[in-house]
């Protein structure tokens, strides 16, 4: 089971008690700063890392036009003026912005989908080097998009 780390999510990301979700917000008591804190991408990890092995996990994003959902290196920047996005950053993922799809690829590819799922399924296979995205109500095997594989070089990678 996937939770998001409170630890590292932007000070404006209020995440649920269970650590399951997360809504934007503003005003309020600001976390304590802290250099596993994301401040320049309004961003969370999730826990846990992952060093080996095929994982799988699903994930809600029936809410707000604006989202993403992925896997991370342990070492992505997280504080700066901005963070990018990309598989060149240590990230890959898929994004929901506004009423599309796309992969942050550089530059972004958008995903050819007739409607942006409600879910979406991760599937990482650490050691072939391995992410894909599904449809995670639909049982096609078929990735929405998957990334070339690539090398973790032994660092741990986080959703």
């Amino acid at each position: 089971r996937v939770t998001l780390d409170p630890l590292t999510s932007h000070p404006r990301l209020v995440l649920s008690p269970d650590g399951l979700g997360a809504r934007w917000a503003y005003g309020g008591p600001e976390p304590p700063a802290g250099p596993e804190r994301f401040t320049a991408a309004p961003c969370a990890l999730g826990t846990p890392g992952f060093t080996s092995g095929r994982h799988t996990w699903t994930v809600d994003v029936a809410e707000g036009p604006f989202c993403a959902v992925g896997v991370s290196r342990e070492s992505v920047p997280r504080q700066g003026p901005a963070v990018a996005f990309g598989p060149g950053d240590g990230v890959w993922a898929l994004q929901r912005w506004g009423g599309l799809g796309r992969a942050l690829t550089s530059p972004p590819t958008p995903l050819p989908l007739l409607r942006v799922p409600r879910r979406l399924r991760v599937a990482l296979d650490y050691d072939g080097g391995r992410v894909a995205f599904f449809d995670g109500d639909s049982r096609s095997p078929t990735p929405l998009f998957a990334f070339p594989a690539t090398a973790f070089a032994g660092e741990r990678v986080r959703p």
